[in-house]
């Protein structure tokens, strides 16, 4: 919707998840101001080793023919990580609480910048974190801009952020897949491929 496409395809898809995981690695590959590593996701974002399930969203998601008009100010990318339609899993955050929020800015971005940014979100009602965890952002900004395919449907532009957060709210997700997943169980649905390569049946139950 946002990039403006009627019918999505998953080459689509796949250049959206590419920007994604070239923000996530871009300190692997170029110097920062503030690079984050890897490793410092798991000691940010996972509180307990079975909660380790963030929820991706990535921002800003422009059609190329917008690019022109619009290049957002880092407070605006960063309100737009707060909206559903910039998640990269379908579930309602406002509804959950967060546990902790990794914002990694990419391109033309001032550490002053967003700190004031981080200060503005943390008087927002709609952004709760739990009790145990009331200020947990962590923040890497990388100077390299974001880098787009030629022609493609994403427009090149100057500074992008992604967030990596861990919120109660993906347990929505869980209980979707969940819940196709009995519907199908119920009707055995693909279980006899499992089970001609050796599974057990009971094993599907226990999982």
């Amino acid at each position: 919707r946002n990039l403006d496409v009627s019918r999505p395809t998953y080459t689509h898809l796949n250049r959206m998840i590419a920007q994604v995981v070239s923000s996530i690695t871009a300190s692997l590959r170029f110097e920062g101001s503030l690079n984050v590593d890897l490793n410092e996701f798991q000691t940010n974002l996972v509180p307990y080793p079975r909660i380790h399930f963030p929820l991706v969203t990535y921002a800003p998601i422009l059609s190329a023919k917008k690019a022109y008009h619009e290049q957002l100010s880092v407070s605006e990318i960063t309100t737009a990580c707060f909206d559903i339609q910039n998640q990269m899993v379908k579930c309602d955050p406002r509804q959950g609480k967060y546990m902790a929020c990794c914002l990694l800015y990419r391109g033309d971005v001032l550490p002053k910048d967003v700190s004031a940014t981080i200060a503005t979100l943390k008087t927002k009602k709609t952004i709760q974190f739990v009790d145990w965890c009331p200020t947990g952002f962590k923040v890497g900004i990388n100077s390299a801009p974001p880098s787009v395919i030629p022609g493609g449907e994403v427009a090149k532009v100057h500074r992008a952020v992604c967030m990596l957060s861990n919120t109660t709210a993906i347990g929505e997700a869980w209980s979707r897949l969940d819940h196709k997943f009995d519907l199908m169980y119920a009707k055995r649905a693909f279980v006899h491929w499992y089970v001609g390569e050796g599974m057990e049946e009971g094993e599907f139950s226990e999982a």
